[in-house]
């Protein structure tokens, strides 16, 4: 089974995700995907300087991910253009992760996605789990680990689709707001109900 992991910045999909893994889950992330596709020399990262200019390339030919991101989550159309460029390539290669995973014979894959729903690829997991955060908590998150200004956070959050959008389609959800513990003991009761059979 594939289950797609998704949320909202900041939601703590990663750390999911790896509580997932230390549960004998097997992991893809999409974000992970996302650094190989842009690797220096790659075609993306070529059209991505082609589109958005060499000053996002640093000096040693790696993506300059940070100002990059500055970019595209206060400006729509070049986050548009940047999706259009990295959507299908991370697409193709998550594709051939996760059948590489099934091969391999795990029962359990998680897809790590941010913009699963936004890239269709929802569409190649069995079921969603959406990580939801309280929007005060996951703003507090986002200022301390980016570094950021509450009005910057608040810019990145409302760039992405609502989380209320997200819950709608969710087959599964873990709440995010508490402690790393409270998590942990949701995670674990779904992985008892995915091993059970009982997959509700």
């Amino acid at each position: 089974m594939i289950i797609g992991v998704t949320g909202g910045i900041a939601s703590g999909k990663s750390a999911v995700a790896r509580m997932f893994q230390d549960l004998g889950a097997l992991v893809v992330s999409a974000d992970v995907l996302a650094r190989e596709i842009v690797r220096t020399g790659s075609e993306t990262l070529e059209r991505i300087a082609e589109r958005f200019g060499d000053q996002f390339i640093l000096r040693d030919g790696q993506l300059d991910r940070k100002a990059l991101g500055e970019l595209i989550f206060s400006d729509d159309r070049a986050r548009a253009d940047l999706n259009a460029l990295t959507h299908p390539a991370i697409a193709a290669l998550a594709k051939r992760r996760l059948r590489e995973a099934e091969e391999q014979g795990a029962s359990l894959v998680i897809y790590e996605a941010p913009l699963l729903f936004e890239s269709g690829a929802d569409q190649q997991v069995d079921k969603v789990l959406v990580v939801k955060i309280a929007e005060e908590i996951q703003l507090d998150r986002l200022m301390a680990r980016d570094g950021i200004s509450l009005e910057q956070a608040r810019t990145r959050v409302s760039s992405q689709m609502p989380q209320k959008e997200k819950l709608a389609q969710a087959d599964y959800v873990v709440d995010n707001s508490g402690s790393p513990e409270e998590t942990r003991d949701q995670v674990r009761a779904l992985m008892k109900r995915l091993n059970s059979g009982r997959q509700v």
